[in-house]
Parts: structure tokens; C-alpha cells; sequence
């Protein structure tokens, strides 16, 4: 026998062998040595044939080479090593292009294509990116959601660690695009989460997000069209601009119902570094239409999608509200 000779070692103590009801596949070194398994025998079971060390720390209890659940699950481990502060919150989850993978992101490449694999942590944790796993830090740790037993980041913090990690411009399009087309999340926690991650400089990602906010635009404009038609409300004047007769424009709304003086407008805005100007001349258009007797239903498209019904409800309400109040003054109405 010698050194590249197969070891048969004796059977790992039971805890570790049988809590699934199947062999574990992997361990960390912390794990072995509570169960007894010095660092010697360790290093003598990674002997060619046997074990394998996957990253600092954490081991595959088996010949052969990892599959892409043995990846992610190393990662896990190793950002879970002792010796780190203990976090206040999710310790550990997989996130950037592996997570957005396990959302089902048909323009994420499939795990077995991934060269490296993103994990979140909190920002006191003392680790550092090895091998194949990218270490990334987080001020405020998103609660995770499980996939095929995996803590994942939600897919608005995962397409941001995503984007950091890439400089071709249309696969970040295209991962901002699904996020949004495929029923994700909200344009505006996309964007925020890049804003955070001071991504929003690249001009790339400027690019994208400019796409991606038009994108969400249309999608909550078709809710809207959805919400009147499905909730039998009067059809109102879509997209247009009002201005006093001969005088100033008041700005321009998503749907007016003239006879009532009720406009409904999309409050669409992303978190970007101008968004206080933003919402003053939001403000100041709002309150300019309503003294002159003209009601402005702001709705967004997070309400739109997860409460129609109750957005549906607001309008009527306002609609119906309007036989009670002191008529509107009267407004020029154009196309915009």
C-alpha cells in the first residue's frame, strides 16, 4: 500500500451518517471534530479515492465530483464556520446568479454552468471570498426564502449581487427585464437594491434600469386597463394632459373621468438620487389639481398587482364621492 492507495475507513459516527436517513454528503471540519474524527484521520480519508476538501473547511464525504446541490451547500458551510461573530439575523444565504437560477430565471445560466457561486452574509462576519464562493456583506441581512431546502436571497437583492458581477450590458437587461416581465418584483425594489449597491454609475446598468422602468410603466398601465375593464368602472379618458383654458399645463395623468373630476395617476417612480425633487413636483401637481376641485387617486403598481380589487374600490369611491362636492373648474383636456 501506498499513499495514493484507496483507504477504507472505518464508519463515521451515527449522527452524521443517518440524520437525513441517507449518508450526508458533506461536513464541515467543525462538524468532524465534534464527532470525534481528529484532523489527522480527516486528512487521511482525502487520500485520492476518498474524501474531498471543497473549500477551506468543509468536505465531501464522497469520491467522485460534486454535484451542484454539493456546491451550493459547501458555500453554506463555509460561510457558516465558527470563529465569525455571531450575526444578528440569517447567518448565511446563497444569492447573485445561483440564486436567481433557483428562481427559475430562464436568462440565468444553469447551476452547472456557474464558475463562481455568491453567498450573502452580514457584514460583521469575518470571511473572505475563496475557490469558487464569492463572499458578499450585508448592512440589513433580506429574510431568505427556501428553495429545494436552500436559503435564497430574494430576487430583487440577488439580481443586484448579480449585476455587481458583470459588465455585459444585455445579459444585465435581460436579467432586470424577467425580474419585472416575469412577476418577481416591482420595478422600484429592483432599482433601489442597485441604488444601494451604488451600481447605478455604471453606465450599463443606467442603460438597463431606463429599460426596465419603461418596462414596469407598461406593465402597470396594462393593470390599470385590467382594473377598469374587470370591475365594470367607467371607461375615463386614458393618458392625458390638463391645463387650464388659455392658461398653464397641471401635468399630465393616467386616466381622468372629466365629469367627475377624477384622475388616476401611476406612481412610478424609482429611488434614485433626484427622488425628493421628484415627489415635490409630484407634490406640488397634486395639490395644484385639487384645488381646483379635481380628486388625484395615486395608485402603485405593488397595489395594483397584489390588491386590485381594493384599488378598484378606492376609484369608485372617489367616482361616487364626486356628486357631493362643489364642481371642478373647468379644465382643457388634450391627448398627451
Amino acid at each position: 500500500m501506498n499513499h495514493n492507495t484507496p483507504i477504507t475507513p472505518r464508519p463515521l459516527p451515527l449522527p452524521l451518517a443517518s440524520r437525513t436517513g441517507r449518508p450526508e454528503r458533506l461536513a464541515s471540519a467543525d462538524q468532524l471534530r465534534a464527532l470525534g474524527l481528529p484532523a489527522g484521520e480527516v486528512a487521511a480519508r482525502c487520500r485520492p479515492g476518498g474524501w474531498q476538501q471543497l473549500l477551506p473547511g468543509v468536505f465531501l464525504l464522497q469520491p467522485g465530483p460534486p454535484t451542484s446541490e454539493d456546491r451550493l451547500r459547501a458555500a453554506l458551510l463555509y460561510a457558516r464556520r465558527t470563529g465569525a461573530v455571531p450575526p444578528q439575523g440569517p447567518d448565511a444565504m446563497i444569492t447573485g446568479l445561483a440564486a436567481l437560477t433557483l428562481h427559475r430565471f430562464s436568462s440565468a445560466p444553469p447551476l452547472t454552468a456557474l464558475e463562481r457561486i455568491d453567498v450573502l452574509v452580514p457584514r460583521t462576519r469575518r470571511l473572505r471570498s475563496t475557490g469558487w464562493v464569492r463572499v458578499l456583506r450585508a448592512a440589513a441581512s433580506p429574510e431568505p426564502v427556501e428553495l429545494t431546502g436552500v436559503p435564497v436571497a430574494p430576487v430583487a437583492r440577488a439580481v443586484a449581487d448579480a449585476v455587481s458581477g458583470l459588465s455585459d450590458a444585455e445579459t444585465v437587461r435581460g436579467l432586470l427585464t424577467e425580474a419585472v416581465r416575469g412577476g418577481h418584483c416591482e420595478p422600484e425594489a429592483v432599482v433601489r437594491e442597485l441604488s444601494r449597491a451604488r451600481l447605478l454609475g455604471r453606465p450599463h446598468v443606467v442603460d438597463a434600469v431606463d429599460a426596465l422602468l419603461a418596462e414596469g410603466r407598461s406593465l402597470s398601465e396594462e393593470r390599470l386597463y385590467e382594473m377598469v375593464r374587470d370591475f365594470a368602472l367607467p371607461d375615463p379618458l386614458w393618458n392625458v394632459d390638463l391645463r387650464l383654458p388659455g392658461g398653464p399645463h397641471l401635468g399630465g395623468v393616467d386616466a381622468y373621468w372629466p365629469d367627475q373630476a377624477v384622475a388616476v395617476e401611476l406612481d412610478t417612480r424609482a429611488p434614485r438620487q433626484d427622488d425628493d425633487a421628484l415627489w415635490s413636483e409630484y407634490t406640488r401637481k397634486r395639490e395644484h389639481l385639487e384645488r381646483l376641485g379635481i380628486t388625484v387617486v395615486h395608485l402603485t403598481p405593488r397595489k395594483l398587482r397584489e390588491a386590485m380589487d381594493q384599488q378598484a374600490t378606492v376609484v369608485r369611491t372617489a367616482l361616487m364621492a364626486s356628486s357631493g362636492r362643489k364642481p371642478a373648474a373647468y379644465v382643457v383636456v388634450l391627448p398627451r
